[in-house]
């Protein structure tokens, strides 16, 4: 008989590493609750830990893209109206 691997969703994960961050439960009572390892539990927790970073860092970086394209989208603009300003001082000379 073969046994098929489970597949935890995100939000199951981030529920049982909240539940183990809190530590009103020793991570073996959390292994029994969630019929899981409790290695399986301290490598969630490790992998949350050390990606908790990216959750404010990631609107961060989407507003650089959004101001570096805002940038170039202005000096497009400078360089247009340089141009027509350039070329009126011409008409009117």
């Amino acid at each position: 008989m073969k046994n098929t691997r489970r597949k935890f969703t995100a939000a199951f994960k981030t529920q049982v590493v909240l539940e183990a961050l809190k530590e009103r439960k020793s991570l073996q009572e959390l292994a029994a609750q969630y019929k899981l390892h409790p290695n399986q539990i301290s490598s969630w927790k490790k992998e949350f830990l050390e990606n908790a970073e990216s959750a404010f860092g990631q609107h961060e970086s989407i507003d650089k893209a959004a101001i570096e394209k805002e940038k170039d989208e202005l000096y497009n603009q400078i360089g247009r109206l340089k141009m027509e300003n350039d070329w009126l001082k011409k008409k009117v000379l």
